[in-house]
């Protein structure tokens, strides 16, 4: 099928996705599977190659998040159980007040998600987000948004995160990468402000269970006591910091370029799977100090009965984005490069954000575009076609594409099943909640990166 063809048919089959999973109630795993044969067919995928290409899209999913998801959650319930939540969220509480919660976990998703994948991260700190939610009656629907912001804005324009560092190295700024963390976390200072404001306007127009069911504060004194003695700060944080700096070491052993054993073991922990792992050991401990492992049995059963649906939706949307990948639409954008090139700096901001929206992942966009603007010191770049041959253009271009990865957040986006699926928000609230907030934070990001060019290039 012709590019036009291509992209009037992935509209066309993300609008019948939605409508058929908000109007018509049709559970969103049949709709993203269904979505996603009839337009493999569409396209003129081969027939022979579609099972195969189903398979790979959906294991792929599963390969790269499942287990993470898995060992997030149970960590999560863990601290639930045994009401380190609810201590960790009596340390937030008092330490920027009741008032501003939204602020505080947007920081805090924003800090965590610089050596942390923002799925990770969401899972790992949606505990303390939920509890906040009790201790402070503020919107969760706010609270999830700004959490995911936080971990979403870091997960894009600051290294290092594989896909900035990527583009970096594509764009031949990889020996810059201080510059590119600077100017990256400049930029994320107005797209944390708008998202901030987007959260608190959507939180209160959107509902979710946990605002049904409003906690007062006579009710949250009795569910504290019902713990007992909370578990100490420590134990009660170590199940989700300790995850947190062995990704961190694995990040910065990769990053300094070490070697070695040191580099090695660093590696082997920072992996997202054995770093929540040892997350996960750290929650056993707690549990067996609180007299609680007669419950770690129903605890897991719990937890997998809880993330199941959760890991099919999200690597059903893992077969969509293979079928948008599989059916030419990145070899399309490069062909066609020259001719959007007329609009300058915008225009890696606009690859990104079309391969964003058609196969979900913001790494794959950021890489992807990056290949395509090449080197800024290659004559026969887009790069030098574009005037952009400046280690400082090269660092604003980087932020362009991630401004660009970050715009959509949707269906075809496993980040976008975490945060709905945890933060309770309905399939058709998700289109108002996180892809609206991912939208508007990347075009403010890109206006930014945009009025920082006239200055800076």
């Amino acid at each position: 099928m012709s590019g036009i063809g291509l992209i009037i048919s992935f509209i066309i089959a993300i609008v019948v996705m939605i409508v058929a999973i908000s109007k018509f109630k049709l559970h969103p795993f049949i709709a993203l599977m269904g979505i996603s044969l009839i337009l493999a067919i569409v396209v003129g995928i081969p027939l022979a190659s579609i099972p195969n290409m189903i398979g790979a899209g959906f294991s792929g999913t599963f390969s790269s998040i499942g287990i993470v998801i898995i060992l997030g959650a149970l960590i999560g319930t863990i601290l639930e159980k045994t009401g380190g939540a609810l201590k960790l969220a009596e340390m937030v509480v008092r330490l920027v007040g009741k008032k501003r919660p939204d602020l505080a976990v947007e920081l805090m998703g924003w800090v965590v998600s610089i050596p942390v994948f923002c799925d990770s991260g969401f899972v790992i700190l949606d505990p303390i987000r939920s509890a906040l939610q009790k201790r402070t009656g503020y919107s969760s629907v706010a609270l999830t948004v700004a959490l995911s912001a936080g971990l979403y804005t870091s997960h894009v324009f600051i290294p290092p995160t594989p896909g900035p560092i990527a583009a970096a190295s594509s764009l031949g700024v990889g020996d810059h990468l201080l510059l590119v963390m600077g100017i990256g976390a400049l930029v994320s200072i107005p797209c944390l402000i708008a998202a901030n404001f987007y959260a608190n306007y959507i939180g209160k127009r959107v509902k979710t269970s946990e605002d049904q069911n409003e906690v007062s504060q006579e009710e949250y004194d009795k569910l504290l006591k019902s713990f007992g003695k909370l578990p100490g700060g420590f134990m009660a944080l170590a199940p989700i910091i300790i995850p947190i700096i062995c990704m961190a070491l694995g990040s910065i052993s990769s990053m300094a370029g070490w070697t070695g054993a040191a580099a090695t073991f660093f590696t082997f922990i920072g992996t997202p799977i054995i770093a929540l792992a040892i997350g996960t050991i750290f929650g056993v401990i707690l549990l067996a100090q609180r007299h609680q492992m007669k419950d770690f049995y129903s605890i897991v059963d719990d937890t997998l009965k809880t993330v199941g649906p959760i890991l099919f939706i999200t690597a059903a949307g893992g077969v969509l984005g293979k079928v948008i990948s599989e059916a030419g639409f990145v070899g399309y954008m490069q062909e066609h490069a020259a001719v959007l090139a007329k609009v300058g700096i915008f225009f890696p901001f606009i690859v990104s954000a079309i391969l964003k929206t058609a196969q979900g992942s913001s790494t794959v966009a950021l890489t992807t575009t990056a290949g395509i603007m090449g080197m800024i010191t290659d004559p026969g770049s887009m790069m030098s076609l574009l005037g952009l041959t400046t280690p400082m253009a090269g660092t604003l271009t980087v932020m362009a594409i991630a401004a660009g990865a970050m715009t959509v957040s949707h269906a075809n986006d496993s980040y976008f099943w975490v945060v709905t699926k945890f933060g309770h928000i309905e399939m058709e609230d998700g289109y108002k909640t996180q892809s609206a907030m991912t939208g508007i934070m990347g075009v403010v990001g890109m206006i930014f990166v945009f009025i920082l060019s006239l200055f800076l290039i």
